[in-house]
């Protein structure tokens, strides 16, 4: 044995894990970006509605805050049935397909009947976008960790998947954000010009993001122990009454996409900067965050997860915070945008980590994994605060005096914009991280992935004795 080589605590050797070929990292990726440029395209929904097919905004803004409610019942259904799947293609893999789906619904959305009625058209729209959001989406979700831990098996192939895996959906929807509002201006001048534009986008993406489905096979079996057991509804109840830590990542996203998806910015460079061009600048910074990918797996190497992810945290309070003295200095506004969007990479991107912990911890006190459903919980916490992120900026500004047919706004309402901009969010994110730290599985998984190893091997044992018997 090599002196370099290192050994467990019983003087085993302990075997070098193995990190993920990058041709499989690749497939992998390509999946989360075609679904995440789907997603950019349905946000033009209401713009297409209401400027193309001349709908009500407030019917438009009304469906799509209806499906969200929509949403919350089919989450925890898809991840119900993720969990009771059982076929030769494996347990999360089949779902793969409903990147088709998602992209088909997406582009049908576009081609409501033109000479319809508007209520005809409000219900096209409501159940086209219900396909594409509230079930195909919603089993992507809830398949994306159930596939992950039967298609790799190590913990460093988590990391990579989840960190340098990253970086391409990250590149792909910013290439998208540059490219998509010019071809808009040129291209969607008409409901068929909406078409064409959709269609450039969605049968490349569509095809690119099947890749995963043809060329990574679930390959790990980590249901040994509950092989034949159906998850019965019970089992989900038992779930969210015993596993208190799915919680606290869920409130983190749910948090996240509140602010995420409030949209203060346009409002504050618009009254406060008085540019509103320079949030291109700040969109530019994404690519600055990029390199955080290739740094997570070595900082991993030495802390969890959590504590990763409560550093992020502590970073975004300090950017919101910086905002508050910025005012309309573009300098400082860059750098405080930088801080609190470097801030949220973590429990953005590496929330499915926190997930697989949340299924050991369950196959550690005897229940079945249900990875399925963690995701599911997650999942609806990331949609609800998405609608909620959407419908208080308007609630909060209304109250504070905003009026949009002012040229200039009284001073209540800049300064609810800028507490908006600044305090507000620094405020919730710190009651997030007090949150974060009652999460104390990270320093469990040692034990748990050793006894979870442990009970595996033994039902292995057990079936092949059974088997030769």
């Amino acid at each position: 044995m090599s002196k370099k080589e290192k050994v467990d605590a019983q003087g085993n050797p302990v075997k070098k894990e193995k990190g993920v070929p990058f041709g499989k990292l690749m497939a992998w990726s390509l999946r989360p970006g075609s679904t995440g440029v789907a997603m950019m395209i349905m946000g033009y929904l209401t713009v297409f509605a209401v400027n193309t097919m001349k709908m009500p905004a407030a019917l438009v803004g009304g469906l799509l805050l209806a499906s969200k409610l929509i949403d919350g019942v089919t989450d925890l259904f898809a991840g119900y049935i993720v969990d009771n799947t059982k076929t030769k293609l494996g347990k999360g893999r089949p779902y793969e397909w409903c990147v088709v789906g998602m992209w088909a619904s997406a582009l049908l959305m576009f081609c409501v009947p033109a000479a319809a009625t508007t209520a005809v058209k409000a219900v096209w729209i409501l159940l086209t976008y219900l396909f594409a959001n509230s079930i195909f989406f919603t089993f992507l979700n809830a398949n994306q960790t159930v596939y992950m831990v039967r298609a790799f098996s190590t913990q460093k192939e988590y990391v990579q998947l989840s960190t340098y895996g990253g970086v391409v959906p990250m590149l792909i929807v910013a290439v998208f954000n540059v490219i998509f509002p010019t071809l808009m201006g040129s291209i969607a001048t008409s409901q068929a010009g909406w078409i064409k534009l959709v269609l450039l986008f969605a049968i490349p993406l569509a095809v690119l993001g099947m890749l995963r489905f043809f060329v990574v096979k679930e390959t790990h079996d980590v249901d040994v122990k509950a092989a034949n057991e159906k998850v019965k509804f019970s089992d989900i109840l038992q779930l969210l009454k015993s596993n208190k830590y799915i919680y606290i990542i869920a409130f983190a996203t749910l948090v996240m996409n509140v602010i995420t998806n409030m949209g203060v910015a346009v409002f504050y460079f618009t009254d406060i900067v008085g540019n509103v061009g320079v949030m291109s600048v700040l969109a530019l910074t994404s690519f600055v965050i990029l390199p955080l990918m290739f740094i997570f797996p070595q900082l991993l190497k030495k802390i969890s997860v959590m504590k990763l992810v409560r550093t992020g945290l502590i970073v975004t309070i300090v950017g919101y915070v910086f905002n508050f003295f910025a005012g309309s200095n573009v300098v400082m506004l860059i750098i405080g945008n930088l801080l609190f969007s470097a801030g949220v990479v973590p429990i953005s991107m590496l929330s499915g980590l926190l997930i697989i912990e949340c299924a050991d911890y369950n196959e550690y006190i005897g229940m079945q994994r249900l990875e399925g459903s963690l995701g599911a919980v997650n999942g609806f916490a990331n949609k609800v605060g998405a609608g909620l992120g959407s419908g208080l900026l308007g609630i909060l500004i209304g109250m504070a005096g905003y009026d949009g047919n002012l040229a200039v706004q009284p001073a209540s309402a800049i300064t609810m914009i800028r507490l908006l901009y600044s305090l507000i969010p620094a405020a919730v994110y710190f009651i997030v991280y007090l949150v974060c730290r009652l999460y104390k599985l990270d320093k469990m998984m040692p034990e748990i992935r050793e006894t979870n190893e442990a009970n595996r091997a033994a039902a292995k044992a057990a079936e092949a004795n059974e088997t030769v018997e």
